[in-house]
């Protein structure tokens, strides 16, 4: 479960991140991003590095408001930074010694998600059930012939 939950908890990100519409959700997660990037400030576990990271996650945030890539590289970023302090500074939730390497876990699938370019998930399941639905399977030619490039539909009774 320790593993299972943060790939969850990821998916749950991008799934309610997806009821806001673009380009507001793009720049809403470079929003988070620079939360997440300040996220170990106060427990002090890498003294001045802590400041070096937050400096750079702010910058990539900043980039991030008009490019999914950097939204994306930064996750990463914040993933190799969960990995040093579950390794060798405090954890992110002092009470729960293992909350960094949740983070480390969780981080790369939002990260994917980011470099996929934020997508819909809401969307992408809406248009997966439309291709299921009775009949839709069915292969219709979209460009009769002699009309190529037109992209409308062949009428089911007329023959080329």
């Amino acid at each position: 479960m320790q593993y299972v939950a943060p790939v969850a908890v990821g998916v749950l990100y991008a799934l309610l991140m997806s009821f806001v519409r673009e380009p507001h959700r793009r720049r809403l997660n470079a929003v988070m991003l620079a939360g997440a990037g300040a996220a170990y400030l106060s427990g002090g576990g890498l003294v001045g590095w802590e400041f070096a990271f937050t400096a750079l996650i702010a910058y990539v945030a900043f980039r991030g408001l008009d490019s999914w890539t950097f939204i994306g590289i930064g996750w990463s970023l914040h993933t190799a930074w969960d990995v040093v302090h579950h390794l060798k500074g405090n954890p992110i939730v002092p009470f729960a010694p293992t909350s960094s390497l949740g983070c480390a876990i969780c981080d790369p699938v939002i990260a994917l998600w980011c470099l996929r370019g934020g997508p819909s998930l809401i969307g992408l399941v809406r248009r997966r059930r439309r291709g299921r639905r009775p009949g839709s399977g069915e292969s219709t030619p979209t460009e009769p012939a002699g009309h190529p490039g037109t992209g409308a539909p062949v009428p089911s009774g007329s023959s080329s």
